[in-house]
C-alpha cells in the first residue's frame, strides 16, 4: 500500500503532529511540528522502542516543543519540530524504513527538516535524503552534528563553573557522565583533555571499556550514579533523570549535560535551586547539535557554526546572572528569553 499519512491531533499550541506508516519498509513514524514563527521547524529523528503509542508521542511533542526553545535561543532563524521511528534500532532499522521516512518527511514540503538523533546515523539520513531535500547533517555537508553538540556542552559547562566554582578550570573536578554514545565520548574526551576526573556510566559495556582504558575514567552502574560524590553531573542519556528522589541524593553543584528533557517535571528545577545545584537548561547547552545541522539549511560555513557556539555560552553567562540577581531559577530566565523572542517575531511578522 505504500506510505500512509494521518493527521493526528496536536496539543494545544502546536501547529502539526503527523503518523507516517508503511507496512512494507516496516516504517511507524509520528512526525510533530510544534512551531514555525520563527522559520521552518528543524530537529532530528530518533528511532526508539517505545512502550506504547501515546509514550512515543508524549516524546516527539516534548522533543519538539524543545526544538523550538533550543534554535531560538542559538539564534537560528528555524523552529522547533521533531521525528520519531518506533522500533529497535539495532534490530529494525533498514535502508528501506529510512527512505520511506524520507518521504514522510517530503510531504511536509519544507515545514520540517529532520537530522540525526539517537539511533540515526549520517548514512540513516543519506538513505531518507534520496526521498527527500530537507534530510541534513549528510557526510559531505555539515556531517555527523555529535562533535559540535560535545564542544557546546563543553563550553557551556566552562561557563557554568566559572559561575559556580570562581573558575573554569577543570583539573580534579570530579565529573560523572551519564551515557556514552557519540556525544557523551566526546565530552568524555574533551572533559579528560582539560584535566578532569571521570566517572562513567553507560548500559553498552564496550562504551565503558573504552573510557576507563583511553580516559581513566571510574566506572559505576546506572543505578549507582546518585550514590558517588562528584562536583558536575553531565546526563547525555535519554530525559527524566532529575527527578524529586534523584535530586535529594544528588552531589554535585553543577548540572550541564547533552540529554534532552532532563527534569522529570518544571518543578524539578525549583528543587535543583533550593539545594543551591546549578542546572542549565539542556535546550541551551546542547544546540551545537542543530547549530552544525543549521549552517547546512541556511549554506553557512565553520566561522558561522562557531559564532553561535559563542553565542550560546554567552547567553548562560547572561542566564546565570539574571537567575542570581531576579533570585529565579535558570529554567524560569531561559524559558522568558524564548517567550519574548517568539513573541517579538510574532508581532513584527
Amino acid at each position: 500500500m505504500g506510505l500512509e499519512l494521518t493527521d493526528l491531533d496536536a496539543p494545544d499550541g502546536f501547529e502539526r503532529l503527523v503518523r507516517a506508516r508503511d507496512t512494507a519498509a516496516g516504517l511507524d513514524a509520528l512526525i510533530c511540528v510544534h512551531s514555525t514563527v520563527l522559520g521552518p521547524a528543524a530537529g532530528g529523528c530518533r528511532m526508539w522502542d517505545y512502550g506504547s503509542d501515546a509514550e512515543a508521542i508524549a516524546d516527539v511533542t516534548r522533543l519538539a516543543r524543545g526544538m523550538t526553545f533550543k534554535n531560538a535561543m542559538a539564534g537560528l532563524g528555524l523552529g522547533g519540530g521533531k521525528s520519531v521511528i518506533i522500533g529497535n534500532a539495532r534490530t529494525d532499522k533498514t535502508p528501506a524504513l529510512m527512505r520511506a521516512f524520507g518521504e514522510a518527511v517530503d510531504t511536509l514540503k519544507g515545514s520540517y527538516y529532520t537530522a540525526e538523533d539517537v539511533g540515526i546515523s549520517p548514512q540513516d539520513m543519506a538513505y531518507a535524503a534520496e526521498h527527500t531535500a530537507y534530510a541534513v547533517g549528510l557526510s559531505g555537508a555539515s556531517g555527523d552534528p555529535s562533535p559540535w553538540t560535545a564542544e557546546g556542552v563543553f563550553r557551556c559547562l566552562r561557563v557554568g563553573a566559572a559561575h559556580v566554582f570562581g573558575d573554569d578550570v577543570l583539573i580534579g573536578r570530579r565529573v560523572l557522565i551519564q551515557g556514552l554514545g557519540h556525544v557523551g565520548m566526546s565530552l568524555a574526551e574533551k572533559l579528560h583533555e582539560a584535566g578532569a576526573d571521570l566517572i562513567v556510566t553507560d548500559i553498552h559495556e564496550a562504551a565503558l571499556d573504552a573510557a576507563s582504558r583511553e580516559l581513566d575514567a571510574r566506572i559505576c552502574q546506572p543505578d549507582e550514579i546518585f550514590d558517588q560524590q562528584f562536583d558536575i553531573f553531565a546526563p547525555c542519556a535519554l530525559g527524566g533523570v532529575l527527578n524529586s528522589a534523584s535530586v535529594a541524593r544528588l552531589s554535585a553543584r553543577l548540572v550541564c549535560g547533552a540529554a534532552n528533557n532532563q527534569l522529570a517535571s518544571d518543578n524539578i528545577a525549583d528543587r535543583l535551586r533550593a539545594r543551591n545545584i546549578t542546572y542549565l537548561p539542556d535546550y541551551v547547552v546542547n544546540a551545537g547539535g542543530i547549530i552544525s545541522v543549521a549552517s547546512e539549511i541556511h549554506g553557512r560555513d565553520d566561522a558561522w557554526r562557531r559564532a553561535r557556539l559563542d553565542g550560546i555560552a554567552g547567553r548562560v553567562a547572561e542566564m546565570l546572572n539574571r537567575a542570581d540577581t531576579e533570585d529565579r531559577s535558570t529554567t524560569d530566565v531561559a524559558d522568558e528569553m524564548v517567550h519574548n523572542m517568539l513573541r517579538e517575531a510574532s508581532v513584527s511578522a
